[in-house]
């Protein structure tokens, strides 16, 4: 199925997961922020949030520095 992640369309697999969608794209998903179709999805729901063709996924990562 295909998705739009941070505004590109990507290719994967059937009822995946947000969570598997972070893993594989985010180096540190403690530093995650993810939102699906406009609305921000907390960390303990990312596992159970089941991808559908068509969603439009952001994720933001948070990097600190000094």
């Amino acid at each position: 199925m295909r998705i739009i992640l941070n505004g590109q369309e990507k290719e994967c697999a059937d009822a995946v997961s947000l969570k598997n969608i972070i893993e594989q794209f985010c180096k540190d998903s403690r530093c995650v922020v993810a939102e699906v179709n406009g609305t921000v999805v907390k960390s303990p729901q990312w596992a159970q949030k089941i991808l559908s063709a068509g969603d439009t996924v952001e994720l933001v990562n948070f990097v600190g520095g000094g």
